[in-house]
């Protein structure tokens, strides 16, 4: 196995750096006649993720303790309910318990 130096922002997509040498082939440079102006940002989406599934409020909960069930509604608007160990720590979490 090799480890890869990868850029920056492919390290940011969660790939994986480390891969099995009989996934590996000898770099051959780009052939800019046959594809001119291929840059690495051509190659794949690389824009920052959209924050669809980051929360926007607690709204309400039931229970309490470790098995407290809290109903979370997402910046998409959609509304579903969480356990406590999924968003324990999260800002929207402490904002909803200080509010209470």
């Amino acid at each position: 196995s090799y480890r890869v130096d990868l850029p920056l922002n492919l390290r940011r997509r969660g790939v994986h750096d480390v891969f099995h040498s009989s996934l590996l082939r000898i770099h051959e440079p780009n052939d800019d006649r046959l594809f001119p102006g291929r840059l690495e940002s051509q190659v794949g989406e690389f824009d920052e993720p959209e924050e669809e599934w980051a929360i926007e409020k607690v709204l309400t909960h039931s229970g309490k303790g470790a098995s407290a069930l809290f109903q979370v509604l997402w910046k998409s608007g959609d509304r579903t309910w969480l356990p406590l160990n999924v968003i324990e720590g999260r800002p929207a979490l402490q904002a909803y318990l200080e509010a209470v």
